[in-house]
């Protein structure tokens, strides 16, 4: 059987991410909580729940992903996994299901899957009207400098850790999504788009929740989506 890691970014996630832990199905070898300074019990509940716990002070998404990564690059070569799953900790996602995403990567070999959140399997309320908006922004722009056919930048996603590495993620905080899908299409990964189920998340978002969230979000996204298309 491959080795399947996940990674899981959380701030102060308490409520949600014992409920995340449990749903994720037995295949995955490992369960990573990368608290960004969570302020509550989000550290001590993950464990609890049977997930390795590490702590990441510098607040961004991209920064909790990266000290993911950079506890597995310490393990021996024989222990590093052979897919890594992205996922985040509040609950949004059904985790239960990972065996869909990673399906594409067993069966057929694909180098890298997105987890889409498409209007027919969204509860309503699960996304905000900037982040639908963003999200077609983002990946026309995408269709339309790279010819790519992603739909989403949802962060449900599973990929080939080496391909990952070779990605040489460096965003540290809301890029992360995007900086890997233009990354994958440069460098020519196959990829795959999975229609995922979404819901309401517990407590509230701390991107599209806020303004300067959204905003920010949405600066860093357009960002790297130009800086490529010019590179």
């Amino acid at each position: 059987m491959p080795i399947i890691k996940v990674i899981i970014p959380a701030y102060n996630e308490e409520a949600s991410i014992p409920l995340v832990i449990k749903d994720i199905p037995s295949i995955v070898d490992e369960i990573i909580v990368v608290s960004n300074n969570s302020t509550d019990n989000t550290e001590a509940n993950a464990k609890q729940a049977g997930a390795t716990v590490l702590i990441e002070k510098q607040k961004g998404y991209g920064y909790a992903c990266l000290k993911g990564m950079e506890y597995i690059a310490g393990f021996k070569k024989e222990l590093q996994p052979d897919i890594i799953v992205f996922l985040d900790g509040d609950y949004s996602d059904y985790p239960e299901e990972l065996t869909k995403i990673v399906q594409p990567i067993l069966e057929d070999d694909v180098d890298f899957v997105v987890g889409a959140r498409v209007k027919e399997f969204r509860e309503d309320g699960s996304m905000t009207g900037p982040q639908i908006f963003g999200n077609w922004l983002a990946t026309k722009l995408m269709r339309l400098f790279f010819r790519s056919t992603f739909t989403d930048l949802g962060p449900f996603r599973a990929i080939k850790y080496q391909k990952l590495l070779d990605l040489k993620m460096e965003d540290k905080t809301y890029g992360w999504t995007v900086e890997m899908q233009l990354k994958a299409l440069k460098q020519k990964l196959s990829y795959r788009e999975i229609p995922v189920k979404y819901k309401n998340r517990i407590g509230v978002s701390k991107v599209s929740g806020t303004i300067k969230g959204a905003i920010f979000a949405g600066v860093k996204i357009l960002g790297w989506i130009f800086k490529y298309s010019f590179k």
